[in-house]
C-alpha cells in the first residue's frame, strides 16, 4: 500500500512554515493519541502523523523528501521507529510537541518560566522624538544568590522526587484512559527539597529592586512598547527568565499635538495682520522658523512645514508641521480705539461686498433660503 504524501497527512501546503507544521501534528496527536482512542485505526492515523512529523519539523529530512519523496528519508533508514505507544510514549510525544503549553519542559520536567514584567515609562514630546536613554529601577524576583537558585541551602543538592522518579509527570489509569498529570508532590519539577535554602526559604528566588539602563529609540510614540529579553522575573530552579516591556506615555505638550510623522500647533494672529499680511515666528523641534502671513488670511487657514515634524521609529519620511491659523478678536478695547473700529466699518460697509465676500454670499443663501421658505 502506498504511503501517503506527508503534507496531505497533516493537512499543510508544501510551503508552511515549522509552525504551522508543529500546530497540525499538534491538532492530530491529540486527537488520535491511543491514550485517547482504543480502536486500532486511531493508532494507525497517530503513527501516520507522527511519522510526517518527524520528517516535516527536521530541515535536512524536509529538503530530502521534498526532493525525492519517500525514497529520500527512507534510504536513510527511516524515520518512523516501531510505533510504540506503551510505557512512556505519550510522556515522550507529549513533552516534545505539547512542552511550550507548560512554559517548556526538559526530560518530562516543567520548567517553570519567569513572569514577564511591565514598566510605564514617560517622556516629554522633544525626549521621544529625539530618543534617549533612561535609567528605570524595579522590583522583580531574582535567583537566590545563596543557593543559585537551587532553593537547597548550600552544600545540599535537591533530591530526585520518589513519587515520579524524577519524571515530573505521574500516570493514572481510568478504565481505558491513561491520563498524565503533573506530580503533585515536586510540582513537575523531579526534585524535592529537604533542606531549604535559609535567605530564600526553598523559593530559589528573592525579591530585589534592579536598575536597568534602556535605550530608547528616537521617533517612538504613546502605545510603543519596548522588550528586553531575559530582564522579567527569574525562572523557578532554574527556568528561563521572563522579559521585560518598556510601555511608553508621551506627555500632553503645550504647543505641539503629534498624528502619526505630522506635528500641529494652532498660531493666534491679530486682525491686522490677517487684513493686511505680515510675518511671525513659530517654534519648531529644530528650533524658530518664520511663517508668512499672506494678506487677507481667514481663520483655520493651515500652512505646511515640509520636514519639520517627527522621523517614525518605524523609519520612513520626516513628517511635516502643521500650523492652523486662529484670527484673534482684541478684546478690552479703549474708547478711541473703538472709534477706529466704527469709522473702518463705515468705510467697509460703503464698499459693499468686496471687503467681506463670504459674509455677503452666506447673508444671500439666507435671504434666498427664507424667501423658499415663506419667512
Amino acid at each position: 500500500m502506498s504511503k501517503r504524501d506527508y503534507y496531505e497527512v497533516l493537512g499543510v501546503s508544501r510551503n508552511a512554515s515549522e509552525a504551522d507544521i508543529k500546530k497540525a501534528y499538534r491538532r492530530l496527536a491529540m486527537k488520535y493519541h491511543p491514550d485517547r482512542n482504543a480502536g486500532p485505526e486511531a493508532a494507525e492515523q497517530f503513527k501516520e502523523a507522527k511519522l510526517a512529523y518527524e520528517v516535516l519539523s527536521d530541515a535536512r529530512k524536509r529538503s530530502a523528501y521534498d526532493q525525492f519523496g519517500h525514497a529520500g528519508v527512507e534510504s536513510t533508514g527511516g524515520v518512523g521507529g516501531s510505533g510504540d505507544f506503551a510505557g512512556g510514549a505519550f510522556s515522550d510525544i507529549f513533552g516534545d510537541v505539547f512542552g511550550d503549553i507548560f512554559g517548556g519542559r526538559s526530560g518530562g520536567r516543567r520548567v517553570h518560566r519567569g513572569a514577564d514584567l511591565r514598566y510605564d515609562l514617560t517622556l516629554t514630546l522633544e525626549e521621544a522624538v529625539a530618543g534617549k536613554e533612561v535609567k528605570i529601577r524595579l522590583p522583580t524576583l531574582v535567583d537566590c544568590q545563596f543557593c543559585g537558585g537551587t532553593g537547597a541551602e548550600p552544600g545540599s543538592r535537591p533530591k530526585t522526587c520518589t513519587t515520579c522518579n524524577g519524571v515530573g509527570q505521574v500516570r493514572m489509569q481510568q478504565g481505558f484512559f491513561s491520563i498524565q498529570q503533573t506530580c503533585p508532590d515536586c510540582r513537575g519539577t523531579g526534585t524535592r527539597i529537604e533542606n531549604p535554602c535559609h535567605h530564600c526559604r526553598g523559593q530559589g528566588r528573592v525579591q530585589e529592586h534592579k536598575t536597568l539602563s534602556v535605550k530608547i529609540p528616537a521617533g517612538v510614540d504613546t502605545g510603543d512598547r519596548i522588550r528586553l529579553a531575559g530582564e522579567g522575573e527569574a525562572g523557578e530552579r532554574g527556568g528561563p527568565a521572563g522579559d521585560l516591556y518598556v510601555q511608553v506615555q508621551v506627555q500632553q505638550h503645550p504647543i505641539f499635538t503629534r498624528e502619526d510623522n505630522n506635528l500641529f500647533c494652532e498660531v493666534p494672529i491679530g486682525f491686522v495682520t490677517a487684513a493686511l499680511g505680515g510675518e511671525l515666528q513659530v517654534p519648531t523641534l529644530d528650533g524658530k522658523v518664520v511663517l508668512k502671513i499672506p494678506p487677507g488670511t481667514q481663520t483655520g487657514k493651515m500652512f505646511r512645514m515640509r520636514g519639520k515634524g517627527v522621523k517614525s521609529v518605524r523609519g520612513g519620511a520626516v513628517g511635516d508641521l502643521i500650523c492652523r491659523v486662529l484670527v484673534e478678536t482684541p478684546v478690552n478695547l479703549t474708547e478711541r480705539q473703538k472709534d477706529l473700529l466704527r469709522q473702518l466699518d463705515e468705510t467697509m460697509l460703503a464698499g459693499g461686498d468686496k471687503h467681506s465676500p463670504q459674509s455677503s454670499s452666506w447673508l444671500d443663501g439666507v435671504k434666498s433660503f427664507f424667501e423658499k421658505m415663506g419667512f
